[in-house]
């Protein structure tokens, strides 16, 4: 076994696999940038290399800085987590070379999958199902029409290097390819510098289904089981499950024998996932194909950890080292339900902008890394689990993935997995940049979901208009009416005892006018009892001014709230969305009818920054007249570039910005008569 191995990662999946190298004696070398000098991973590893500035194309992307720092420290091997090098083969020579091991695939395997061509080519000829296509050479853009025609629409073109939902174009018809094929080569070559297309058929009702593969050097390949990773947006993944609940115990099988025989094809070992498309339209649950196999670790391996047991990271060390898997498929069962949503910065209520930033409060349900005993962990505290890399106080960068943490929820049915994750979304404070917690809980509490009715088109049919915060029911809204007038009555209570503060007469008795979106609510409070509009409810909590988070139990019903006070009562936040109290004593709630509106500031003669980021390019100078839809400025957030156009003809008065200018969001780059 190694005595030491570097990981040439960092984030969470840095933190992932220091805690199994350190549970199983294993010295531990972290590499950081400049933007990483601080982060949890560098602290949690034995030894620390710096290996560069902070943009990846000049640390972590570095092959060399990553054989050096081994070197340095004495590194025998170096686990890659997923991203940056870990799937290049390259990388893998070069170590190889060194006399360095790769705690990954083998190099022909990482090749093969990685050419979508190829790897379709090889999944066909070991017997996988594979999408209706075509998957050799397509001369010219006549040459895909025809292949689109004999296939049958709708059809899907895409990059042969492509990911990330990049080069990718879908057609409806004939004019759709001659439009789109020479965009998707033209994004193939500049994303990937490989302008090679395939045209394969478009799955309709299509889900996303992936099969864990593990298997050593010594010939022995399992698979363990599914994850179900339909829920996505833009061929982004933001949920996930293991077992899927549509995947029958017989199409289990077939899928994972089949995967299993790709995997042997290639000389397969380590652990590795086959992603495949399932029509959610065919009843007998037959029509599964092969998309392409990722040669590394998947984001979403926590819940296949959590029904299996099986610590994926300590066998990837365990077959580096040359070891036999100590498993075989008869061992491999399903053990409850697991759920994993992806918490990233990101604000859905302003069409899932980057959000960039200072964590200035980071507070996880559950102790991040915690160990209960209960299968080393892998099951978290009570069902949850948080795999994060970050820290109250730290800087979420534009540089990298915007991934804030993973939660992952354990239950013996998928219910309880599900509303457990409701529990702790609630329960998971972030404060100084935007996030998707109120979506995901959102998610979580759709009936759709709870039916197990998903697609990929998820998100995009549930959410056409984008997100506004989860629905409340009429019991959470009068229940929430009744917690802001106790609130209410507690911060009177205080403010009245505070030393030359006005006498008990300028309080109410309990008395309030709460009122939530359009809707008002006579609030009561009496000495054994709360009513709101004449009704009783029962709630129970603890308060004490100034708390920011309470958990409550509003009748049979346990809730986590988080507050805000704001200038006329609370924000109170729980369930997917924040609701606005505005809480007033009932003997003057009538006069707010008479209070002047403020008016918002006109912006339309402004070009706003949507989200924090790096102003690459202004297209524009000073008194140039534009047209609607001429682009004015460039702002690069999260590795993605996003043009920002006149809505309107006007003319740029003033430019308060210069390219290479940091942004913030909100800011105004430049102005328009």
């Amino acid at each position: 076994m190694f005595k030491k191995i570097l990981i040439a990662n960092r984030g969470e999946i840095a933190c992932r696999v220091i805690k199994t190298a350190r549970r199983m004696g294993i010295q531990t070398v972290a590499v950081y940038s400049d933007a990483d000098a601080r982060a949890p991973f560098v602290k949690m590893a034995d030894e620390a290399v710096h290996i560069g500035p902070s943009p990846a194309a000049e640390s972590y992307l570095i092959a060399d800085k990553i054989i050096a720092a081994c070197k340095q420290t004495g590194a025998e091997a170096v686990h890659p987590g997923y991203g940056f090098l870990s799937e290049r083969a390259s990388f893998v020579e070069a170590l190889e070379k060194e006399g360095l091991a790769f705690i990954g695939p083998p190099v022909n395997a990482i090749a093969a999958m990685g050419d979508k061509i190829e790897s379709k080519k090889l999944a066909k000829e070991a017997g996988v199902n594979v999408v209706p296509g075509y998957v050799g050479e397509i001369d010219d853009t006549e040459h895909a029409v025809r292949i689109s025609n004999e296939i049958g629409y709708p059809v899907m073109m895409k990059a042969s290097a492509g990911g990330g939902g990049k080069g990718m174009r879908l057609a409806y018809n004939e004019k759709d390819v001659r439009e789109g094929f020479e965009a998707t080569k033209r994004e193939g070559l500049n994303s990937f510098g490989d302008d090679r297309v395939f045209i394969e058929k478009f799955i309709l009702d299509p889900r996303h289904i992936e099969i864990q593969v593990l298997g050593d050097k010594h010939g022995n390949v399992i698979y363990l089981n599914e994850r179900e990773c339909s829920i996505q947006r833009r061929h982004q993944k933001v949920v996930e499950e293991a077992p899927s609940p549509f995947v029958t115990p017989k199409m289990r099988k077939a899928m994972g024998e089949q995967c299993v025989a790709l995997a042997q094809a290639v000389n397969y070992h380590s652990a590795g996932t086959v992603e495949l498309i399932v029509s959610g339209a065919d009843t007998t649950g037959e029509s599964f194909y092969f998309l392409e196999m990722n040669t590394r670790l998947q984001v979403e391996h926590p819940v296949t950890e959590a029904i299996t047991g099986v610590d994926l990271v300590e066998q990837m060390i365990r077959v580096a080292a040359g070891e036999k898997l100590a498993m075989t498929q008869d061992d491999i069962g399903i053990s409850g339900w697991a759920i994993e949503n992806r918490v990233y910065a990101e604000d859905p209520y302003r069409g899932f902008l980057p959000s960039t930033g200072r964590l200035v409060r980071y507070q996880p349900p559950v102790e991040p890394w915690a160990d209960d005993g209960a299968e080393n962990g892998r099951r978290g505290v009570d069902g949850i689990r948080v795999d994060d890399g970050v820290f109250e106080g730290g800087e979420v960068s534009m540089f990298y993935d915007p991934m804030i943490a993973k939660l992952i929820t354990w239950g013996e049915t998928r219910d309880e997995a599900a509303d457990l994750q409701i529990q702790a979304l609630d329960a998971f404070r972030i404060e100084g940049l935007g996030h998707n917690v109120d979506f995901l809980s959102a998610i979580m509490q759709h009936p759709r979901f709870r039916a197990g009715e998903l697609t990929t088109g998820f998100i995009a049919e549930e959410y056409p208009d984008g997100f506004a915060g989860a629905a409340a029911s009429p019991q959470l809204l009068r229940g929430l009416a009744a917690i802001g007038g106790v609130i209410a009555t507690a911060d009177a209570d205080r403010a009245q005892r505070i030393d030359q503060q006005l006498d008990g007469g300028l309080y109410p008795n309990g008395e309030w006018a709460v009122k939530i979106g359009d809707t008002e609510y006579a609030v009561l409070l009496e000495e054994d009892s709360i009513m709101v509009d004449g009704q009783p409810v029962e709630v129970s909590f603890d308060y004490t001014p100034g708390d920011r988070m309470v958990d409550v139990e509003l009748g049979d019903e346990a809730l986590t709230l988080q507050l805000a006070k704001t200038r006329s009562g609370y924000a109170v936040t729980t369930r997917g969305a924040t609701h606005q109290l505005r809480v007033l004593p009932a003997r003057i709630a009538h006069l707010a009818q008479h209070m002047i509106e403020k008016e918002p500031p006109d912006l339309s003669k402004m070009l706003i920054c949507p989200m924090p980021g790096l102003l690459v390019k202004l297209h524009v100078t000073e008194g140039e007249e534009v047209q609607p839809g001429q682009p004015l400025a460039t702002v690069e957030a999260m590795k993605m570039e996003n043009i920002l156009r006149a809505e309107k003809q006007t003319v740029v008065s003033k430019i308060n910005a210069v390219e290479g200018d940091s942004l913030a969001v909100d800011a105004v780059i430049l102005e328009l008569e």
